[in-house]
């Protein structure tokens, strides 16, 4: 596929910057679950494709790769970090839709950067974010304009298409129902600035990627998007992006951007972000189920689902009576029968062995990566193979929906935290959240 593709970039690259030559050092990018990323070098220059490759990928979407390709050069074009924008693919390139960046020479994996994140990193984040809301609505194209009501609508729509059979998504459904805030005025919005989305150098923030849900709304959606645990990679202590603590946030964008934070605001958008992650997970395995992408990658986040309904339980717990917020106590697992016949269990553990230590040292680039997957995925298998589970209950959703179970139901809140603690154990026992709940809640 790889020498396909050299060849239409090739092409591509010989229009825009009308030269002759062929691409060099062309592979395709690690990460990148809706869009494809190739970098390669072409005339001495290194350069970044996003792309597509087919019209059933964007379908549903907002707007196109057009669109998003205006509001980055608007956002540049205002003092934003992002990646300068060198042309824009056609149908006749052949490649799907998207476009090239010239490509920026920094780190964006969130592990090599977290642990040792260059002082005033929070800060930067701070200044970019200030940066996009004050990009005039006369410099973009036409957006659409969201509020917390119509963005939670929506997102309630797609839960009940996914099943609507996740109680502790349900639970907080009505929560963000009840506590919806007041309309603001509408900024431009990143919609998905976060670690994994920020590339850094050792001077801060180099640029911002992956613009493709930019839109306008309340400026406390940005604030608290990149602020969710799942995009804090490990680091549950530093609430900031995985950075630092926010206080030190609030104040930074307060100073730079002139407009205060709003504590309950920013909560109830960190609340909605968790859920909104959550029901994406759901639909990236419809996305597989469907067959519009068979990768493995998507049916592995599908999974991540249980990491967002660990969060919102500790997001809501404070809410709950404190009858309710008593310690819990978890049931030992039982050990894996060894005898005999190899088990469900054992053979999973040996199709992961074999992985591991035949398959992976031999890959290289995003191969490398999706043994790395492959392997995840059988630890999962293998984990609930020994211990089965059922966290779906559609009549349960639909009462907490309708507001005839609650946080105040007597059993409920201990219920859902246990069923909750063995989902996420069996799905991803080294996410921060699972060790973070059990010490909070269990005895």
């Amino acid at each position: 596929m790889s020498d396909n593709i050299a060849l239409l970039v090739t092409a591509f690259a010989r229009r825009v910057f009308g030269r002759t030559g062929d691409v060099e050092s062309l592979v395709r990018l690690t990460g990148g679950a809706n869009m494809e990323s190739w970098s390669f070098d072409y005339a001495g220059q290194g350069y970044v494709l996003r792309r597509s490759p087919s019209a059933d990928m964007m379908a549903g979407r907002t707007y196109g790769h057009d669109v998003e390709a205006a509001v980055v050069r608007a956002a540049v074009a205002a003092g934003v970090k992002a990646p300068e924008i060198m042309g824009e693919l056609t149908e006749a390139d052949k490649l799907g839709t998207g476009y090239v960046m010239r490509r920026v020479e920094a780190e964006v994996n969130p592990v090599k950067i977290l642990p040792n994140a260059p002082p005033g990193l929070l800060h930067d984040f701070a200044r970019e974010l200030a940066a996009i809301h004050a990009v005039r609505s006369d410099t973009l194209p036409q957006l659409p304009e969201t509020s917390a009501e119509s963005l939670l609508a929506e997102l309630r729509g797609r839960f009940i298409t996914f099943g609507g059979d996740r109680p502790v998504m349900a639970l907080a459904f009505k929560w963000l129902e009840d506590h919806l805030p007041s309309p603001v005025p509408a900024v431009l919005l990143h919609g998905d600035f976060r670690m994994g989305n920020i590339m850094v150098d050792a001077d801060g923030l180099a640029a911002v990627l992956d613009w493709e849900l930019a839109h306008l709304g309340d400026r406390h959606q940005d604030l608290a998007f990149g602020c969710i645990n799942s995009w804090r990679f490990g680091y549950i202590d530093r609430p900031a992006f995985g950075i630092g603590p926010l206080d030190e946030f609030f104040a930074a964008y307060e100073s730079v951007s002139g407009s205060s934070v709003e504590p309950e605001r920013f909560r109830w958008w960190l609340i909605y972000s968790t859920l909104w992650w959550g029901v994406c997970c759901l639909q990236m395995a419809d996305i597989w189920r469907s067959g519009l992408d068979e990768g493995l990658e998507r049916a592995v986040i599908g999974r991540r689902t249980s990491e967002t309904e660990i969060d919102l339980l500790m997001l809501l717990d404070e809410d709950a009576p404190e009858a309710e917020r008593s310690p819990i106590t978890l049931p030992s697992p039982a050990a894996p029968r060894r005898l005999g016949e190899p088990s469900a269990t054992e053979m999973l553990e040996a199709l992961a062995r074999w992985i591991e230590t035949d398959i992976k040292p031999q890959a290289k680039g995003r191969d490398r990566f999706m043994a790395a997957v492959a392997v995840n995925a059988l630890g999962m298998l293998q984990r609930e193979a020994t211990a089965p589970l059922h966290v779906h209950d559609k009549s349960l959703s639909d009462a907490l929906l309708a507001g005839r179970q609650s946080l105040n139901t007597p059993g409920l809140l201990a219920q859902l935290k246990a069923q909750s603690l063995a989902k996420l154990a069996a799905d991803q026992p080294k996410y921060s959240g699972l060790a973070a709940a059990r010490k909070k809640w269990t005895i």
